[in-house]
């Protein structure tokens, strides 16, 4: 072999090497990404995950046009409403700000969902919801708007938890307004044992309690808050972190454990669903 085609050889031999290591390069760069902005493996608070900032939120608004404040049943009403689950007495609050399309939310409910609902059962906690349209008001559609008005129906019916579970293994993309749709929300409603009823495909295409999820709404927006989800532990904030702690499935129970050192477990009836 010449030493030019030597030389060529060799210089080919590098270019496709370094070219090798850029697609390397690029496909961690994607991996960290993609792990980041997913922020499940057992912990949702890193720093990209913090939720959908508020900034835009007041646009669109639906509130002129909402209609009359008619709470769902148990609902928690004044100025911070909220629809409360687990038992009325436990030592330990959890207020959730979230909105049904808020791709953060889903993230932190798919993660903490389990040890939410198993901190609930234990009497160690109540949590109470509090319902935002935010990505209505940034992208426009109303699925929030329409989801949040569905969620409360299934309070009526005592199929809030189930419902709002289901809502959130279901939620579409963010850009896609699948749950501005009525029929959407009732063709999932099915997903819940006895939720498909009369009485709550009525009050879905009624927007019975529009009104009242507009109220939550105007509570998140002067509430100061970042963005969904919002998360505190009565009254501190938990997401993405406390203190120097990551939120995590382990962490809650071991902040609620700390919070309740020295207190009784709830025992009354459950606060709503």
């Amino acid at each position: 072999m010449s030493e030019k085609n030597r030389d060529g050889s060799n210089k080919s031999a590098r270019e496709r090497l370094q070219q090798q290591r850029e697609r390397e390069k690029a496909r961690e760069k994607q991996r960290r990404v993609l792990i980041v902005t997913a922020g499940v493996v057992g912990v949702l608070g890193l720093a990209a995950v913090v939720g959908v900032i508020a900034a835009n939120s007041g646009k669109d608004s639906d509130s002129a046009k909402a209609g009359p404040v008619v709470a769902p049943t148990g609902a928690i009403e004044g100025d911070r409403p909220a629809i409360p689950t687990g038992k009325a007495d436990a030592p330990s609050t959890l207020q959730i700000w979230e909105d049904f399309r808020c791709p953060a939310c889903a993230q932190f409910e798919n993660v903490m969902r389990d040890s939410i609902h198993e901190l609930e059962a234990s009497g160690a906690l109540r949590t109470e919801y509090h319902l935002a349209t935010l990505i209505d008001g940034n992208m426009g559609g109303s699925g929030s708007l329409r989801a949040a008005n569905a969620a409360a129906c299934a309070q009526d019916a005592g199929k809030f938890t189930a419902y709002h579970d289901t809502l959130y293994i279901n939620q579409p993309q963010e850009t896609d307004d699948a749950f501005g749709d009525n029929d959407k929300l009732i063709e999932l409603a099915a997903k819940v044992p006895g939720l498909d009823t009369p009485s709550f495909r009525s009050c879905v295409q009624d927007g019975t309690h529009d009104g009242w999820v507009e109220k939550s709404n105007e509570a998140f927006q002067a509430g100061g808050f970042r963005g969904t989800p919002s998360v505190l532990l009565n009254g501190e904030s938990i997401f993405p972190t406390k203190g120097d702690e990551q939120i995590s499935p382990e962490n809650l129970k071991k902040w609620v454990a700390e919070a309740n050192k020295g207190k009784k477990p709830g025992s009354a009836s459950p606060s709503a669903s």
